[in-house]
């Protein structure tokens, strides 16, 4: 792909995000933050920081940091990416809900890292 379209060809960033992704569900989390981060570096150069697939590789990214053992580094991610979707998206829309809940969830785990 990216011989073909170029490296800031929207594919193939996606198709980045995607590999990124699924490294993680296949269980290199770590793999897929390092790859999130890098992907990101370059839909925020190319797509900007509104544009929806960057605010996606923003979510994962907090994922896979979280899954990795950050959950407080998560949570924190979940909370800026939060602020940005109810700019960007609004109150309502699925992928603001969405966050909410990642949020919480977060939040909820970097409380349990602490109390023990």
């Amino acid at each position: 792909m990216v011989r073909v379209l170029g490296p800031d060809h929207p594919k193939t960033l996606t198709t980045r995000q995607s590999l990124a992704y699924w490294r993680g569900e296949a269980g290199d989390t770590v793999g897929a933050a390092v790859a999130s981060e890098q992907v990101l570096t370059d839909m925020l150069r190319v797509l900007g920081p509104d544009h929806p697939d960057t605010l996606t590789t923003r979510n994962n990214l907090a994922r896979w940091w979280g899954t990795a053992g950050d959950a407080a580094g998560a949570a924190v991610a979940f909370e800026e990416l939060l602020t940005d979707m109810l700019r960007v998206l609004g109150p309502d829309h699925p992928l603001t809900l969405a966050t909410r809940d990642n949020l919480a969830y977060w939040r909820s785990e970097a409380g349990k890292a602490v109390a023990h």
